[in-house]
C-alpha cells in the first residue's frame, strides 16, 4: 500500500506561542487561526505541503478529564523533508531566532535513503528533525522556506 500522510495532530498548551512559531521561524501557512480564535472551530492548523497539514490541539482537547486518560502525550518525533536551499534558510532562522539545535547536522536514513538533518524543539518541546537529501528533488513541493 502506498499513501500520503494526511495530518499529524501536536497537544498544545500555549497557542499563541506554537501558532508565532510554525508560522514565523517555520514559515508555514496557517489555516483556521481567525476562526479558531473566534470560537467557530476546535483548533487550528499549519500546512506542510498541499497534502498534509498539522494540527495543533488546545488543552481542553486533550486534558485528563474524569476516566478519560488521554493526557498530554506526545510522538517521539517528526521529519520535515526539505531542499538543501530551504534547509539552509531554515537553519540560518533557527539561529536567528536562539533556538537550540539539539543534534546535527548529522546523516540519517529516511524515505529516500541517507540525508543531512538537524534536530531542534518547538516551544513546547517537541522534537523536529529537518532534513535534506543530497541531489534528490524529494522535497520540491515543501512549503517550509519558499
Amino acid at each position: 500500500m502506498r499513501c500520503l500522510m494526511d495530518h499529524i495532530v501536536l497537544n498544545v498548551e500555549n497557542d499563541k506561542k506554537m501558532l508565532e512559531f510554525y508560522s514565523k521561524v517555520l514559515m508555514l501557512e496557517t489555516e483556521r487561526t481567525e476562526a479558531y480564535f473566534q470560537g467557530q472551530v476546535p483548533f487550528p492548523s499549519v500546512r506542510l505541503n498541499p497534502d498534509t497539514i498539522i494540527d495543533l490541539f488546545p488543552k481542553k482537547m486533550w486534558q485528563t478529564i474524569g476516566d478519560d486518560k488521554r493526557g498530554r502525550k506526545h510522538l517521539n518525533h517528526f521529519c520535515l523533508s526539505l531542499t538543501k536551499e530551504a534547509w539552509k534558510r531554515l537553519f540560518d532562522r533557527l539561529k536567528d531566532n536562539n533556538i537550540d539545535i539539539d543534534e546535527g547536522p548529522v546523516p540519517r536514513w529516511g524515505a529516500h535513503g541517507s540525508g543531512t538533518s538537524i534536530y531542534f524543539r518547538d516551544p513546547e518541546d517537541n522534537l523536529i528533525e529537518a532534513r535534506y537529501y543530497e541531489g534528490h528533488n524529494s522535497a520540491e513541493k515543501c512549503l517550509l522556506g519558499t
